[in-house]
């Protein structure tokens, strides 16, 4: 009876009995030698990942400082350099006179590029007259060694031709008050061609002054070379008046 008993246990209840041996691994813990060393890993974790503050500067500094840009993002635009693909293009000379060119990014700019031709403009009003005009400024490449980074609109000294034949020499002018107040005078004239009377003794010994004003397309071939193209809307053809400068 006992037996059978303790069979019925069995068959209802699945014991399962795990014999620990002292060869059984008891859990461990790591313990570090130092206790001040987790205190300083901890600390510099949290002086890495912490963000640092930052330092807001002060009224006045921020001030000038928007001052400052201002004025030199003022400069940079006033630059004469940095024409666009269209400009503006002025040809303008007293009748006795020399031609002088004149290119400027908008109207009431300081001109990118003047420059003086030893041509008589009276010579070039008669060219223009029988046909299309070509004016191809050359000057000279420096040596290697004596390379210097300067840009085609700022040589100072040229050798002129028109339609193939040489015409003289083309210097590089500042614009002075003179050329200043010519080239305010035609500023309200965006295209065409006229006189303007001569003040003071320039009237007398040179005569009238004459002008020329159109827009002009310019490409730049590469750094030694750039095309100015007379943008005339009643022409179907080629441009009445071109301009080449070459660094040969």
């Amino acid at each position: 009876m006992a037996r059978t008993s303790q069979d019925s246990s069995k068959r209802h209840f699945h014991w399962n009995k795990k014999v620990g041996t002292e060869d059984d691994e008891a859990p461990t813990f790591n313990f570090s030698s130092n206790p001040n060393e987790e205190d300083k890993k901890e600390n510099l974790k949290a002086h890495v990942t912490m963000p640092t503050p930052r330092k807001k500067l002060p009224a006045v500094a921020v001030a000038r400082l928007r001052s400052v840009l201002t004025a030199f993002g003022q400069k940079r635009s006033n630059l004469p350099l940095g024409l666009g693909p269209r400009v503006v293009g002025t040809l303008f000379g007293y009748r006795r006179g020399h031609v002088h060119f004149a290119f400027q990014k908008d109207p009431n700019s300081t001109p990118a590029f003047l420059v003086e031709l030893a041509t008589p403009i009276s010579g070039l009003v008669r060219e223009m007259a029988s046909g299309l005009v070509r004016i191809a400024l050359e000057c000279d490449k420096e040596k290697e060694e004596e390379k210097k980074a300067v840009r085609l609109l700022e040589e100072p000294g040229w050798r002129a031709y028109c339609n193939g034949k040489k015409c003289g020499f083309a210097t590089r002018r500042e614009c002075g008050a003179k050329e200043w107040k010519i080239l305010k005078a035609v500023e309200p004239i965006s295209m065409g061609a006229g006189v303007l009377p001569g003040s003071g003794a320039e009237a007398g010994a040179d005569g009238e002054l004459m002008y020329m004003r159109a827009k002009f397309e310019r490409i730049v071939g590469s750094r030694d070379s750039e095309a100015f193209y007379m943008m005339n809307p009643d022409s179907n053809g080629d441009p009445e008046l071109s301009i080449y400068l070459l660094r040969v």
